[in-house]
């Protein structure tokens, strides 16, 4: 037992030794790098490329399919977070969900491949909670309930 007792010198050696986990980057042919970002019911197909920061989402402008500015946010905070704003186009197809799902599918998706195309941006996205899949779905209706957990109406007489 005493032989396995190890200093905090032989730590750092030890963790200085293990090769850290190189990511490489992820385009295609035409220079894009895609992601799917997932949010309750939501699935989100994203395409990003260098560009002047043009979004399109199902083939309309973002500012016509989010017509809400903090759904509009939410799909920038992102690029915000690592100083992008901008520099990208970013090309998007989302069914499923209702509009906050989308749009949360669409960040998660960018994230996602912003750290494809640049793999140097993962800690600050990681760090700000953006590559994490929100697991979050509704609760079923059960039977004998008006709801997921909703009772009837209880009346005495």
């Amino acid at each position: 037992m005493a032989e396995e007792t190890k200093t905090l010198a032989d730590l750092k050696t030890a963790i200085a030794g293990t090769a850290a986990i190189v990511r490489e980057v992820k385009r295609d042919k035409q220079g894009r790098s895609y992601a799917t970002g997932k949010r309750k019911n939501a699935i989100a197909r994203v395409w990003i490329k260098p560009g002047k920061g043009k979004i399109t989402v199902n083939t309309r402008e973002v500012e016509n399919y989010f017509s809400r500015p903090v759904l509009r946010m939410l799909i920038t905070q992102p690029f915000v977070a690592c100083n992008r704003l901008g520099e990208f186009d970013v090309v998007c197809n989302v069914n499923g969900g209702g509009l906050s799902g989308q749009a949360g599918a669409v960040r998660h998706g960018i994230s996602k491949a912003l750290t494809y195309f640049e793999p140097g941006l993962r800690p600050v996205l990681k760090s700000g909670g953006f590559l994490t899949r929100d697991s979050r779905i509704v609760e079923r209706k059960k039977f004998g309930k008006k709801k997921a957990r909703r009772s009837f109406q209880f009346s005495k007489r």
